[in-house]
């Protein structure tokens, strides 16, 4: 008998449709935080401020809301004009209601790797960077 324990999947995408649900069913405006520098994320460039945007995802907001397990998709109205808008779930930082501030902050996940190149038989440079400092959100009262 083996004492290998198996690989679950990612836990985000059921907390952001709890809380989703949970927002919504309070009669709030559920709102994302996104990281717009991940790889997948497509929105209106104008919508994303300093490689972040926040996007609303109320009911009467969007259309075809689907939060799945791997990213979030829907259409949405910016500037007037109506874009699909999708969202890998390890780009979503928090999500909140927009009157309350109430919601949940999710760690960063790593970003997925890298396509591989050309084996090279040269060790990868040492820049001497230290690492990027991880997001925050701060409580403003």
């Amino acid at each position: 008998m083996s004492d290998a324990v198996p690989a679950m999947t990612s836990h985000r995408p059921y907390l952001l449709r709890a809380l989703h649900a949970w927002i919504s069913d309070n009669g709030m405006t559920p709102h994302l935080l996104v990281d717009a520098t991940r790889p997948g994320v497509e929105v209106p460039p104008q919508a994303v401020s300093e490689g972040r945007v926040v996007l609303n995802i109320a009911e009467r907001a969007v259309v075809h809301l689907n939060i799945g397990n791997e990213e979030i998709t829907f259409t949405a109205r910016f500037g007037g004009v109506s874009r699909p808008v999708r969202v890998p779930v390890g780009a979503v930082l928090a999500i909140y209601a927009r009157e309350t501030g109430q919601g949940m902050a999710l760690p960063e996940e790593p970003a997925p790797p890298a396509e591989p190149g050309p084996p090279t038989d040269e060790p990868p440079p040492d820049d001497g960077a230290t690492p990027p400092r991880r997001g925050h959100l701060r409580v403003i009262k």
